[in-house]
């Protein structure tokens, strides 16, 4: 008599991103360990803090398998991703001080050990020396997209202050935020690896949108996980968005979809910043009420579905593979 025993899928992860670019990482982190050498203590100090707290590097390794994706040889790819990687803790220093943010990856923020002004000036620091290495690199094109993702993140940013407490942003203006503060990085990391392996526009373009679409379905989750996750998925504490008056999608579909009993409770704690502990129970009950938990990742699998389409240009291989199942990672984080 034959024992028939439930399949059970593997649970994506990027091991095989991690794999396919492991001999570049160690040359991107050397990179990025001498490029935050300063005869300024405060800083390497600041700077370490946060690079060696335990992020994935998941941007930079999407520039190196991009660059591997389209066949590049040579050595601009590993200045590239360390570039990538400044910009993002620039812009994740940048972005502790203005949310007034107390944990990141589960360490306290560098405003909270060095304070406010330290983790300005050390992210603008970051920054250019991130302009250094992309000038090295001796890409124009590379330069154009990388530049111009820095000018759309810090859009994206004040779209987000001006959006800030409003829950009568629109889906259409919060989709707009997170392209430019989350996933226009995403896509000017996968861009310029196809740029640098002379790939043809086409080739380009879908990288980009690979990372585009990636970078959104990114966000979507984390939105998700802020109010249905936990403090060791996020790296900070479960309901910061809440407390901040962020309005995510999360909180849009709930305040569309409640009465006005409700709406006037997302008003109290959002708009006008009244509330507490047992106010965020009340919020993630009438999210879950409203499915807007679930439907927000619903989301993100759309986008995440858009992102591996646009590899379907490119012929089997390693990279691609890696590249894909990077996409199932993001997603798989919801659960």
């Amino acid at each position: 008599m034959a024992l028939v025993l439930p399949f059970e899928p593997n649970e994506p992860s990027i091991e095989a991103l991690v794999a396919l670019v492991k001999a570049d990482m160690e040359r991107v982190n050397a990179a990025i360990l001498a490029r935050t050498g300063s005869d300024v203590a405060m800083i390497p100090e600041v700077a370490n803090h946060l690079i060696s707290s335990g992020g994935k590097r998941l941007r930079p390794m999407l520039t190196l398998a991009c660059a591997a994706l389209s066949g590049y040889r040579g050595d601009g790819h590993i200045k590239l991703s360390a570039s990538v990687e400044f910009m993002h803790t620039a812009t994740l220093l940048h972005d502790d001080v203005v949310d007034e943010s107390d944990m990141r990856r589960g360490k306290l923020a560098a405003r909270k050990l060095w304070g406010n002004e330290a983790s300005v000036l050390v992210g603008d620091f970051l920054l250019g020396q991130a302009f250094k290495m992309m000038v090295e690199v001796g890409s124009l094109t590379c330069l154009d997209i990388l530049s111009n993702a820095a000018c759309v993140i810090a859009e994206g940013e004040v779209m987000q202050l001006a959006a800030a407490k409003n829950t009568h942003t629109s889906e259409d203006d919060y989709l707009a935020v997170i392209r430019g503060k989350t996933a226009e990085l995403f896509a000017a990391a996968c861009e310029v690896g196809a740029v640098l392996g002379q790939r043809p526009k086409a080739e380009q373009a879908a990288c980009r949108s690979y990372g585009m679409n990636l970078g959104i379905a990114f966000q979507l989750v984390d939105d998700a996980l802020d109010y249905g996750g936990s403090q060791a998925k996020l790296g900070k504490n479960v309901g910061d968005d809440f407390r901040e008056g962020k309005i995510t999608l999360p909180v849009l579909l709930a305040f569309r979809r409640g009465d006005e009993k409700e709406r006037a409770f997302w008003q109290r704690c959002l708009e006008k910043g009244e509330s507490g502990d047992a106010d965020l129970a009340q919020a993630i009950g009438l999210l879950t009420k409203h499915r807007a938990i679930a439907d927000t990742v619903e989301r993100a699998r759309h986008y995440g579905a858009i992102s591996k389409d646009a590899l379907a240009l490119f012929p089997a291989c390693a990279a691609k593979d890696a590249l894909m199942e990077a996409v199932d990672f993001c997603l798989s984080r919801a659960h």
